[in-house]
């Protein structure tokens, strides 16, 4: 239905649509195609897969958590769970760089190459990648790059842009839980904030930043999660395209916020249907990913964790995450085949092992550049010595 100039966001004021944008949309899309298989192979498939990443991450969350009967085994990579704070976190982090707030492209590099100082040879090796993104938070101090007293220019942060890295890094609170009893949106992790902003891909500035400070309306030069989130905070909760979303008050909508929350957000943490019937779950966080915080995929796993217990949590779900990788999978080895993976747990019975990360040449023979394992979270690659392009020479270390 949208028009050209009209804001994606717009179709959320049709209550049909947001309910198919939600979830009902894909069982239906997914129940069509099995009776078009039955009518052409006589039917249904043995095995069905759900594969999707970003939103579509969202959406095979959505469907282990709506309808734990109908797909075998799912891969979620990167998935945009949590999908309500994500928009009013998204919204608060791009006003914090209105005006003086507004980091330049000089500075962004600057904060990368302090995070790069800080944390890159904590695993052993400088490769420009942050392995150990757990304990780089504990190293990285945002703060040391404050401008002394009369010093101005690309080589320090002001107190505006300063706090508008703070508030990136620090969690969004809501004022009430969201559904599943959810309060807060995590904050965003470190590495890749230098990314070039190459389409939807980069680091802070494609995802944050944009390559201008934010506008009421957004425009296309605006960083994507302020032209995302401050969309979705007119047209999905506030129902309002005039109102400026810098000041709406979740408290105050609190009722539509409930109800989008219930509809949108793949955060049930009881999967216990879904491991009934056999299915397998595998997600993927990009560490590097600023689209969405990587924390979020974390924390849900901890809540399937802390609701159905470790030992039956490990038979059927796993998590895993690429350092240095991010959102749409550069910026660092990243490639890798998990439908083979999930096939083979789900009809072998063979369990995720030795799964590699990969960087190839994007013309045959597609020869591998360099290659890392990927660690089942916590872990994160520890080099040993020997060749810095083979995964034999790392191995998955705990924090």
């Amino acid at each position: 239905q949208n028009q050209p100039g009209v804001p994606p966001q717009a179709f959320a004021l049709n209550d049909e649509a947001l309910v198919n944008f939600a979830h009902a949309s894909y069982k239906k899309a997914g129940d069509v195609s099995v009776a078009l298989m039955k009518r052409a192979y006589g039917r249904a498939p043995d095995k069905r897969y759900f594969v999707g990443s970003s939103e579509g991450g969202r959406e095979g969350l959505t469907m282990a958590q709506r309808y734990p009967k109908d797909f075998d085994g799912i891969y979620s990579r990167v998935p945009v769970i949590n999908w309500t704070l994500l928009q009013f976190a998204g919204t608060r982090n791009g006003a914090a760089t209105f005006g003086d707030g507004w980091l330049r492209p000089a500075q962004v590099k600057l904060v990368h190459e302090a995070v790069l100082a800080a944390c890159d040879a904590a695993d052993g090796l400088a490769d420009r990648i942050v392995a150990d993104a757990a304990g780089c938070r504990q190293r990285f101090d945002a703060t040391r790059l404050r401008c002394t007293a009369g010093e101005t220019g690309d080589g320090c942060l002001s107190e505006a842009q300063l706090r508008a890295v703070q508030t990136l890094h620090s969690p969004y609170r809501a004022p009430f839980a969201l559904a599943h009893g959810v309060t807060e949106y995590p904050g965003y992790g470190l590495g890749g904030e230098d990314a070039p902003p190459l389409g939807p891909t980069g680091g802070w500035r494609a995802w944050w930043l944009g390559g201008a400070a934010p506008t009421l309306p957004p425009q296309p030069s605006n960083g994507i999660a302020w032209v995302y989130g401050s969309g979705a905070v007119q047209y999905f909760y506030a129902r309002d395209p005039k109102i400026d979303p810098r000041t709406v008050d979740m408290a105050a909508v609190a009722p539509r916020v409930r109800e989008v929350s219930a509809l949108m957000d793949s955060t049930n943490p009881d999967l216990s249907a879904f491991h009934a019937r056999g299915g397998k779950l595998i997600v993927l966080e990009n560490l590097a990913d600023y689209a969405q915080s990587p924390q979020a995929g974390i924390a849900y796993h901890a809540s399937v964790v802390r609701r159905m217990g470790r030992e039956t949590v490990e038979r059927f779900f796993k998590l895993y995450t690429a350092p240095g990788v991010d959102h749409v999978g550069a910026g660092a080895p990243g490639g890798i085949d998990m439908l083979a993976a999930l096939a083979d747990w789900v009809e072998r019975g063979r369990p995720p092992a030795g799964l590699q990360l990969v960087e190839q040449d994007p013309k045959p023979p597609f020869a591998v550049r360099r290659a890392r394992p990927l660690c089942e979270w916590p872990a994160w690659p520890r080099w040993l010595g020997g060749d810095a392009a083979s995964a034999s020479s790392f191995e998955c270390s705990m924090p």
